[in-house]
């Protein structure tokens, strides 16, 4: 037998060598010095090794914002060829924001870039489908009437839509780590967009516990006897752990989720038209009587504006299609068709089967009144409707598809605040340890951060668990508004900016269909939305009285305070968070002339690929172009 013989030293101690059939074989006198249980080790060492950190991988790279004296402000070093501002230990008795320095350390992600075009295309159609629709939306016809449910949607959905799109072009041109924040603090203001950053992130870190709850109450339906801790225990280890197998594992258990409820929801629309037809067991054909009686209306403009917040609460997420650009294989491709897909979204899944529930189910519905929490799935008007149909089975169908939307949208918080805490870490703008990233691409303490808010889900045997979350969900009720608007106003100040420098539209990968008429439509429809809801935390609507409803809004003065704190908390959180570091850092407002548009732009070789594109168009029918057009 040949011995295979190394020399000493010729390998340095734990490395190996390959073959081209894998790992090789060492022998000594002959007999191989790894068998079956050696190879198994190694499996579980390459496991173990995937969870430490590359030294040259992060969320962002090594460019950080820094605090510095003045004095230093105009000598610059460089770290692996790119420019870095002095003082970035605090040995510095001033404070100072690098803008150039924030805007490279978000040009490059370490994140891993395996999500594609299918698992963007489901995230943008059923995401965030969760019990912003199925749940919320009981209270939202409760308080308004299924008119005012219906134009409140609808209002949302043509802002979401031109923000949206908005959010696509920036996106695609500068695909990066933490890009609400990101794009904020580039366009706009650096303390805005450490602001928006962690307004971001608490909103998803704060949505985990609430819907790892409403899954535990769901599972309810079934057996209302088992205590819901085991349940919560459950939900929360395996959204962890979805997160833990990387982007492609959040992307593949998306895809998945989002084609149930999608397909859920298809259905119910098909099911509601025939109920609507065919008429309760009681009662024949059912038509618009609802919106006669008890009414189309309830609380009038007034209820009308308070059902503004509940809308928003349901869309929120759909802004994760941006976040996820960082980790996607081919944004300019993907990214596009995805955003399309929104308005098919808002027109099919929410103001279609929306305008059935106000069909098939009246506002003053006793079981509408009795919703303990948002997250009390019993209230879901969609159960509500199937089971005054007389239909055995679907109900118990209807609240397992509730309970796969519940943990997609916790699987899309963790995803969500772990990519923002990771980005403002590598900003220097939250704890430095947030931003690790192991060897997959995984930022593992921020989603280690997230699973241990999520403890917080264990409140759901908790008799006051409905007080504590309605105070947590006040943190972020309006995260998502805000968030929208920031994004519409940076992309306005990006056009302007392009324009400044002398720069063509067609020199843009993607271009958003509204334009920056879109966006002014996008920003302020959001302060309207904020306008509504001051005035109904002011001055509430008052709650039907019911034997089982919660306390009537308005009866003292405490009473209203709280209301208020309750529905407007996140406005003076985020007001002291960009005041705060605005004063620390003494930053200023982002000129038009000095914004950047050129460090990050991903440049696609556009020339070549638009005529490409453009011979491929010719050769379409007429139905293609259409269909390419809208999706």
């Amino acid at each position: 037998m040949n011995r295979l013989s190394l020399k000493e030293g010729s390998l340095a101690q734990g490395s190996s060598w390959s073959t081209p059939r894998g790992p090789a074989y060492l022998y000594d006198e002959g007999r191989p010095r790894r068998g079956r249980r050696g190879r198994g080790r190694d499996t579980v060492d390459r496991w173990i090794d995937s969870f430490r950190r590359d030294p040259n991988q992060r969320a962002t790279p090594k460019i950080v914002a820094s605090s510095f004296d003045g004095r230093d402000r105009g000598a610059l070093d460089y770290d692996g060829g790119m420019e870095v501002r002095p003082g970035s230990d605090d040995n510095h008795g001033g404070h100072y924001f690098d803008l150039h320095a924030a805007t490279l350390s978000t040009v490059n992600t370490g994140l891993s870039r395996e999500l594609k075009g299918r698992h963007l295309q489901m995230i943008a159609i059923g995401g965030s489908i969760g019990t912003g629709l199925f749940v919320a939306s009981g209270k939202a016809l409760n308080t308004g009437g299924p008119a005012a449910i219906l134009i409140a949607y609808a209002f949302i959905g043509v802002m979401l839509y031109c923000t949206v799109q908005a959010l696509g072009e920036l996106a695609v041109t500068f695909p990066v780590a933490g890009s609400f924040s990101a794009y904020s603090t580039r366009f706009l203001d650096p303390a805005w967009g450490f602001a928006m950053g962690w307004n971001y992130a608490l909103q998803w870190l704060i949505i985990l516990p609430l819907e790892i709850v409403a899954a535990s109450i769901t599972v309810g339906y079934w057996n209302s006897h088992l205590n819901r801790s085991i349940f919560v225990t459950i939900f929360l280890v395996a959204i962890v752990a979805i997160n833990l197998f990387g982007v492609k594992g959040y992307g593949e258990a998306e895809f998945i989720f989002a084609i149930v409820k999608v397909t859920a929801v298809i259905g119910f629309i098909l099911l509601g038209c025939v109920i609507n037809i065919g008429g309760f067991p009681d009662e024949g054909y059912i038509g618009g009587k609802y919106w006669t009686d008890p009414g189309a209306f309830h609380n009038g403009f007034k209820g009308l504006c308070s059902v503004f917040v509940t809308a928003a609460f349901a869309f929120a997420g759909t802004e994760l299609v941006g976040l996820a650009a960082a980790e996607t294989v081919n944004p300019r491709k993907s990214l596009p068709t995805a955003i399309k897909q929104v308005f098919w979204r808002i027109t099919l899944f929410y103001v279609v089967a929306l305008t059935l529930i106000g069909l098939l189910v009246p506002y003053n519905h006793p079981r509408l009144l009795g919703a303990k929490s948002m997250a009390d799935a019993s209230a879901s008007p969609f159960v509500i409707a199937i089971e005054s149909a007389g239909i055995d089975v679907l109900p118990g169908v209807m609240n397992g598809v509730i309970l796969i939307a519940v943990i997609s949208v916790g699987n899309s918080a963790v995803f969500g605040s772990s990519r923002t805490l990771a980005a403002l870490a590598d900003q220097r703008q939250a704890p430095k340890i947030l931003g690790y990233v192991d060897r997959r691409g995984r930022p593992l303490v921020a989603i280690l951060v997230a699973a241990l808010v999520g403890l917080l889900g264990y409140l759901a045997d908790l008799e006051q668990q409905a007080d504590v979350l309605d105070w947590l969900l006040a943190v972020s009720g309006l995260s998502s508004i805000i968030t929208w608007g920031s994004i519409n106003l940076a992309h306005i100040r990006f056009r302007r900016a392009w324009a400044a420098k002398g720069r063509s539209l067609d020199e843009l990968a993607f271009r958003a269909q509204a334009g920056v008429a879109g966006s002014w439509i996008g920003l302020t429809f959001n302060c309207l939305v904020l306008i509504a809801q001051f005035w109904t935390a002011a001055w509430p609507v008052p709650l039907s009285a019911a034997p089982d409803a919660r306390p009537v809004n308005g009866e003292t003065p405490r009473s209203v305070a709280q209301h208020f704190f309750l529905q407007f908390l996140c406005v003076p959180i985020v007001g002291a968070t960009y005041l705060g570091y605005k004063l620390w850092f003494r930053t200023r407002w982002v000129s038009a002339r000095d914004i950047d548009v050129d460090t990050g732009r991903k440049g696609f070789n556009l020339p070549i690929l638009v005529q490409q594109e453009r011979d491929e168009r010719s050769a379409w029918p007429v139905w293609k172009k259409v269909y390419k057009f809208l999706c």
